[in-house]
């Protein structure tokens, strides 16, 4: 007795030339060139198990990807592009301790001298800056390695 029908996958033009330039673009993460080519690969009328085979992804994989794909198609293109389709959704986690304006302070602190606030050296070293953000009190508690993190993702 076979399984429940796969969901069908009915493309645009627009979708299609969407997907396939994700597909034939150089930059495009290679995790979603993958979900493009199982969209594509199913809009052509694949089963499930043949794309399993074809992109050597599990079933599952390629079942959460089609049904995904047709949740999402009642959101037009142009406020849902097909890359931000086929990201994936948000994960749970713990949330954020240092909010945006916090960051801001943090950032705007590691760019003045170290002279200005009494401290004995030239440079920021990530025990000062710690140290320092407790003594402002822009947050209660941070590691010297926390600071150093942050201070390292910055854009600058």
């Amino acid at each position: 007795m076979p399984g429940p029908r796969a969901a069908e996958v009915t493309l645009s033009a627009e979708e299609q030339a969407a997907l396939e330039q994700l597909v034939r673009r150089h930059t495009t993460p290679q995790q979603i060139a993958l979900r493009a080519r199982i969209i594509l690969a199913a809009a052509q009328g694949q089963t499930n198990n043949a794309i399993h085979a074809e992109q050597r992804v599990t079933v599952n994989t390629v079942r959460s990807w089609r049904k995904r794909w047709v949740t999402l198609q009642s959101i037009a293109l142009a406020d849902l592009s097909a890359e931000e389709r086929l990201t994936d959704a948000p994960r749970p986690g713990a949330p954020c301790r240092i909010t945006a304006d916090q960051r801001c302070q943090i950032e705007a602190l590691a760019c003045q001298q170290p002279e200005e606030h009494a401290r004995p050296i030239t440079h920021w070293t990530a025990r000062e800056i710690a140290d320092e953000i407790i003594h402002q009190g822009i947050v209660k508690s941070i590691s010297p390695r926390h600071a150093a993190r942050l201070l390292k993702r910055c854009p600058n």
